[in-house]
């Protein structure tokens, strides 16, 4: 009972010295500003691979044998679409041609409406490792 006694009074003593004291802490701003850069920094990191490309998306449309296909259908998307980068991929044995290089999978999407009204072939969105240079004011977080 007297170990319980003294116990208990060793935690009331170090109960009441915690309460009196106060902790005031002056932080520097400069620690903000460094906070949202480094927030920046890795919200856009986040959007690269480790060979630091980025993560984005393409529209493939054709998945064939046929490299006489896929190179004639590439020639026919860049006369239709000059703007966008069209691709054939060999991933033995086939060749795929994608086109595109979006950030996002809305505009992805939004191209592939366009597409399809020109080309009434499947295409569908794929992920990608994609060409892209970022702006320095863009948040590229939302898809």
């Amino acid at each position: 009972m007297k170990q319980v006694t003294v116990i208990f009074s060793i935690i009331l003593l170090c109960k009441a010295s915690f309460a009196a004291d106060t902790i005031i802490i002056h932080k520097d701003p400069r620690l903000d500003i460094f906070a949202e850069k480094q927030s920046a920094v890795n919200k856009l990191t986040s959007k690269m691979t480790s060979s630091g490309l980025y993560k984005g998306y393409r529209l493939q449309l054709l998945n064939t044998r046929s490299r006489d296909e896929a190179f004639k259908l590439k020639s026919e998307l860049l006369r239709a679409f000059p703007s966008q980068q069209t691709y054939v991929l060999f991933q033995s044995p086939y060749f795929k041609v994608r086109i595109g290089n979006f950030v996002r999978k809305s505009e992805a999407e939004s191209f592939k409406s366009q597409l399809l009204r020109t080309f009434p072939k499947n295409a569908y969105i794929v992920d990608d490792v994609i060409e892209y240079t970022p702006k320095e004011d863009e948040d590229t977080t939302s898809n």
